[in-house]
């Protein structure tokens, strides 16, 4: 069933409990004030009828049925029925075939007066008081005219509703579609997009409904997928090329080797380079599948309480037996007043500042570092400096960008995936690193994270 049959039947629904409601409060509000008004009727034509009986004057029986049944007021088939105090008959008009139930007749008298209905006939009792007697009036008619404007309100009431029902299920119909045809032109614009035209768009307007909404957020989806696709295209591009650069080294390598009728150290000096060639590719790998896992948009790590200046020394005894030229200077300020302790992940926290030192000691014209620590009561501050050649503003915006790799770095061995690795790691927890230029000749990284982000 569509959408726009649902939201007929669900409009037709409604406006039919509606109207069901209003036309039968309409009706029996009707007819409650019709009885009223007929129970009004027969109290004053039995008081007429007992006044016009007990009055000073003495008047005859006949005489009184012969006004009763010619006066203008008289009602259709209407009956009257007069009992003395012994409840013994004392004027009749009708009721020559019908007998007033003893309870009745108690009632009337507990009450003073009743109303009652019998089919149609509506029948109406009360006690009248006359020279210090109770006399029991009863009387009795049919509205023949309330009733039959009964009927004809039931049957404009019938008809006039089901025309409203006919005329809301078309209306409905049609204001429903007017409803969707936005939703149905924003299904024929996303059929037309797919993996090749990922840069089409839905159509936004100015109003704030839900459905300008749903345009809104499915384009901002949409962005993050192209910008997703985008990212995994270049990824592969670049790891392809970055993997084919050490395979073909290693393979030519090798064939040399095989062809030529080398020494015992030309073999062993073949080797090494071959070694070398295969420990850059395992770090590639490594780095490729450190760089996939952290990326994912769905990565939960594992946090405890970490001490950022023992990883930091660890990190440089690291750094220090690969790079044993380098200099890495660490301080601290204020070590005595806040602990260095915060909650993350150790293995991805280490793999971080790791990346960070080797850069600064790889790309420093002197291997020099300066490390500085400064601990504050919620949050660690690390800044990272060295001197570098003179780079742009606009090397400095792509720094964090996977394989991209700066105009300072065509001498130096790496594969432009350890910064945007870095940087995702500490978008994990919940930090900040940046990067800026000091003067022409320094760099500065600075890397902020939250004792207890999570």
């Amino acid at each position: 069933m569509s959408i726009r049959t649902k939201m007929t039947l669900l409009f037709l629904s409604i406006v039919t409990i509606l109207l069901l409601i209003f036309c039968t409060t309409i009706y029996f509000l009707s007819e409650i004030y019709r009885r009223e008004e007929f129970k009004t009727r027969l109290r004053q034509e039995a008081l007429t009828a007992a006044t016009v009986l007990f009055n000073k004057e003495e008047i005859s029986l006949d005489l009184l049925k012969l006004l009763a049944r010619n006066q203008m007021t008289v009602l259709n088939k209407e009956e009257i029925l007069i009992l003395n105090n012994r409840d013994k008959i004392r004027y009749q008009i009708g009721f020559k075939n019908f007998i007033i139930e003893k309870s009745i007749i108690e009632e009337i008298k507990r009450q003073k007066e009743l109303f009652w209905q019998q089919n149609e006939i509506a029948k109406y009792g009360m006690v009248f008081k006359n020279r210090s007697q109770d006399f029991i009036v009863i009387i009795s008619a049919v509205d023949k005219y309330g009733l039959s404007k009964q009927r004809v309100l039931a049957l404009l009431l019938s008809f006039g509703g089901v025309l409203v029902l006919i005329l809301s299920a078309v209306g409905g119909w049609f204001f429903a579609g007017g409803l969707l045809r936005p939703m149905q032109q924003m299904i024929k614009k996303i059929d037309n997009i797919n993996a090749s035209q990922l840069n089409l768009r839905l159509g936004q307007t100015n109003n704030n409904d839900e459905l300008a909404q749903l345009a809104l957020r499915f384009n901002q989806m949409l962005d993050r997928l192209q910008k997703a696709f985008n990212a995994q295209r270049s990824f592969v591009s670049h790891a392809s090329h970055e993997l084919r650069t050490p395979l073909t080294a290693i393979t030519g390598q090798i064939q040399v080797s095989l062809l030529a009728n080398d020494n015992d150290d030309d073999l062993r000096l073949m080797a090494k380079s071959v070694l070398e060639d295969v420990n850059q590719l395992n770090i590639l790998t490594n780095n490729l599948l450190d760089f996939t896992s952290v990326h994912a948009e769905d990565t939960n790590i594992n946090v405890a309480l970490v001490n950022v200046v023992e990883l930091l020394f660890q990190a440089r005894s690291e750094i220090l037996k690969k790079h044993s030229n380098s200099d890495i200077l660490i301080s601290i300020n204020e070590f005595e007043k806040h602990l260095p302790e915060i909650y993350a992940n150790e293995s991805l926290l280490y793999t971080a500042l790791i990346n960070l030192i080797e850069n600064g000691v790889k790309f420093s014209p002197d291997h020099t570092i300066d490390v500085k620590v400064i601990l504050s009561e919620d949050a660690v501050t690390i800044t990272f400096h060295n001197r570098t050649e003179l780079l742009s503003k606009i090397e400095l915006e792509t720094f964090f960008e996977p394989f991209i790799r700066g105009s300072n770095s065509k001498n130096t061995k790496g594969h432009g995936v350890g910064l945007s690795l870095t940087r995702r790691i500490i978008q994990l927890h919940k930090g900040n690193l940046t990067v800026s230029l000091v003067g022409n000749e320094l760099i500065a990284f600075e890397l902020e994270l939250c004792k207890n982000p999570f």
